[in-house]
Parts: structure tokens; C-alpha cells; sequence
């Protein structure tokens, strides 16, 4: 159902991360994507996505392609909350790295996610993945201001 949503297949996933809930301090839904232009493709019926996302708890979809190990692209439509999409997510963010850390993902230590590029809105965000299991990820990027008009 989620899948269809947003309009992919089952073959658009990228198997090296599949699909899972993953939680920090939320509840989050994590699909890979298999090509950037998958991603940049995203779209949905917000009214749709909410009544989803509120019937199984997320807060986000984390939508993902992994262009290196240690470099993301993600999309974080927010249906829940009556937005579209996200364009910086820290929770999430550090979810998807604990995630990572825990399917044994080469990550180095470190990620990093560009988000809201495909939004017009780009942040990037740097993740920190300990060794240890269970242990706190670190999330750190930056912000901007945007105008209330």
C-alpha cells in the first residue's frame, strides 16, 4: 500500500537496506530506493498519506537512496503532521543511522544526508554512528531561517 502511494514497484527498492520501521524518539517507515531519479520522482495525495500515516503511527517516511556508503539522498514526506515533505529531518536522520549500524551497513562511523534538494529547500545533515549497539547517534547540520510568507 505505502509503496503504491507514492507511486513504486517492488523492484524500485534497493535490497542492500530493506524496508523497516526504524524509531528515534518517533516511529519512522524506512524505504531505499534502488536510483536517485526514483526519489526525485516522489510524489502522493497528502490526504491519502496522512490517513495512512496516522492508521500505523509514523510520524515520517523516510524515502532514501543511497548514492556512496556514507552519502544519502532522502525525501520525508510528513503527511502526519498536514506537510507534504520535510526538508531537514533530524530525527529520522538518526534513526536511519542507527538502522544502518544494525543491518551492518559500511558507514565509517558516519553518514551524511542530503535532504529537501528536490523541494528547493537542501540541508544536509551529518550523522555520527558509533560501534555499540543501542548507543546514541549524533545528529548535527544546518538551518536556515524561512520567510513566513
Amino acid at each position: 500500500e505505502t509503496l503504491a502511494m507514492f507511486g513504486y514497484q517492488p523492484g524500485d527498492l534497493d535490497p542492500a537496506i530493506p524496508p523497516a520501521l526504524i524509531h528515534g524518539g518517533a516511529d519512522h517507515l524506512v524505504l531505499a530506493l534502488k536510483s536517485r531519479r526514483a526519489l526525485a520522482a516522489m510524489a502522493y495525495d497528502l490526504k491519502q498519506g496522512q490517513a495512512l500515516m496516522r492508521r500505523e503511527e509514523l510520524v515520517t517516511i523516510l524515502l532514501a537512496y543511497a548514492e556512496t556508503p556514507r552519502l544519502f539522498h532522502t525525501r520525508n514526506p510528513f503527511a502526519s503532521g498536514g506537510v507534504y515533505e520535510d526538508p531537514a529531518t533530524g530525527a529520522a536522520a538518526a534513526a536511519f543511522a542507527g538502522y544502518l549500524r544494525d543491518i551492518g551497513w559500511p558507514h565509517g562511523g558516519a553518514i551524511d544526508i542530503v535532504q529537501g534538494e528536490d523541494m528547493g529547500m537542501r540541508s544536509r545533515l551529518h550523522a555520527d554512528i558509533p560501534p555499540t549497539p543501542g548507543t546514541s547517534i549524533r545528529v548535527s547540520g544546518t538551518a536556515r531561517l524561512m520567510d513566513e510568507d
